[in-house]
């Protein structure tokens, strides 16, 4: 029986009492429905009902604004940063990219800096400091910092997506000086033109020919594949693979003998497995191996035969130290697994990161240096008999026994090229930022160069985009009609 005025509160009513049972005030708010289909009714108390009543209108405000955590215990730093890296880093990103790069940044930095604050008590002041004391006290570099930033950055993204915290703490830090990120140094368009001579003869010339045209990636040259070279005929409508063309020796379309045009599909990245522990006891097989963290006041790790002020990075402190229960070293271990090549999708594949594939032209005098390269691995087929790989791997930039080239192998090469062409020591990469710059100089615009990089965002192709000094020279000069009479 209910009386007027009287009865069951309306729906999403919060209730507001005392307890005799504990002296406190409590305030039970309903938040919405849980998975299972159960109210879901959150709980608060205090010493006073303005204290109750105040903590109950928050979590009204939160409710009505669609700020909604869910239910349970809210993991620390280091329970939601391990699940991020197994649950949905390891999904997202390559094997390599996840042990190389993901995971050392989370397990040596974020969680020992980090990892016991609950994710929804960090604060923007506690993430600042965190990167004041890996500057201050590890001696780490801003670019190394500033990745660590991004990490947070995306790791605390996806709980706030969960709704797991209401929102990202790492959003409302200022994120670490990118100037400090090496940002390329291309060569100029003379140089270009030296070592594209210096190409020319060389077993792996076609490799940096097509490398400083195209501007793709180390691990997407190395990853390119024959069947991936194709050649297309538009009045036929006919695509073919540029290998069978060249076995054949056709230099134009077979069925109508017009002009064909050639392009490159670059899809796949030549990627290698990291070894791994096969032992039983990796703690056994690791004993000894862990590097330690210098001690205070360590002066550096330099050796007689260094000169004053010796910046070589392995003479600097302070080392860096293996994490807790390191299970690295992986290489050492007699049973060890991995090491091998596989194929993996090119870099910043899916929605908004990129293109999946990208198709880039490839100009005619590229095409004839790739038949004479077609024609030595052919050569090299018959000389490595049944021990040659190409059949398996059939690569277009292949070892003389048609396996995988490592990076290492094609770092050595590029460096090899660069002395004998007599140009200044780049890196591999600044190759690809030579492209982009380039072809700016030749007229091709932001979004041109965009494209053929295969970036997502504009803001990424203007860091590979440098302004040379006749450029610089060109277009002050053109201001100076201003002060024409």
């Amino acid at each position: 029986m209910t009386d007027e005025g009287r009865g069951r509160a309306p729906n999403l009513r919060s209730s507001i009492y005392f307890s005799d049972s504990d002296g406190l005030w409590h305030g039970w708010v309903t938040m919405g429905v849980k998975s299972d289909g159960r109210p879901d009714r959150r709980h608060r108390k205090a010493q006073t009902e303005a204290e109750v009543t105040q903590k109950v209108q928050a979590l009204e405000a939160d409710r009505d604004a669609g700020r909604v955590t869910k239910t349970g215990r809210t993991p620390t730093v280091e329970q939601w940063f391990e699940r991020w890296l197994t649950r949905v880093v390891s999904r997202e990103v390559d094997e390599n990219t996840l042990t190389t790069s993901y995971e050392p940044t989370v397990r040596r930095h974020i969680i020992p800096g980090l990892g016991r604050h609950r994710i929804d008590n960090v604060l923007p002041d506690h993430i600042e400091d965190f990167y004041e004391r890996l500057a201050d006290e590890k001696g780490l570099a801003q670019s190394t910092i500033l990745k660590v930033h991004w990490r947070l950055m995306a790791g605390f993204q996806v709980a706030t997506d969960r709704d797991l915290i209401k929102r990202n703490p790492v959003s409302l830090v200022k994120p670490p000086s990118s100037e400090a990120v090496a940002e390329g140094e291309p060569l100029g368009r003379e140089e270009a033109r030296v070592l594209l001579r210096a190409c020319r003869g060389r077993r792996m010339g076609i490799r940096w020919s097509l490398a400083l045209t195209l501007g793709i990636r180390q691990s997407e040259a190395l990853g390119l594949r024959w069947p991936y070279l194709k050649a297309a005929c538009d009045p036929c409508r006919v695509v073919y693979d540029l290998q069978d063309l060249f076995a054949t020796d056709a230099k134009g379309c077979p069925a109508c003998s017009g002009q064909l045009h050639y392009e490159a599909r670059v899809e796949w990245q030549l990627k290698h497995r990291p070894f791994r522990h096969g032992c039983e006891d990796i703690a056994a097989c690791t004993k000894g191996r862990h590097l330690i963290a210098c001690p205070t006041g360590c002066k550096g790790h330099h050796k007689p035969k260094c000169e004053p002020g010796c910046t070589a990075r392995y003479h600097q402190c302070p080392k860096r130290p293996c994490p807790t229960a390191c299970e690295g070293h992986g290489r050492e271990c007699p049973d060890r697994v991995g090491g091998d090549y596989y194929f993996g999708r090119r870099k910043a594949s899916g929605k908004g990161k990129g293109k999946q594939r990208l198709v880039l032209p490839i100009p005619p005098p590229l095409v004839t240096e790739l038949r004479v390269h077609w024609q030595m691995q052919r050569h090299e087929a018959d000389l490595a008999g049944e021990n040659w790989e190409g059949a398996t791997w059939d690569l277009v930039f292949a070892s003389p026994a048609g396996g995988p080239i490592g990076k290492h192998t094609d770092w050595e090469d590029w460096k090899r090229l660069l002395a004998v062409a007599g140009v200044r020591d780049v890196r591999v990469h600044d190759g690809r930022h030579t492209a982009a710059t380039i072809l700016t100089e030749l007229g091709a615009d932001a979004r041109t160069v965009q494209e053929i990089l295969g970036h997502s965002q504009i803001s990424q192709t203007e860091r590979y985009i440098h302004v040379s000094s006749d450029q610089a020279r060109a277009a002050i000069g053109k201001m100076s009609t201003l002060f024409d009479e």
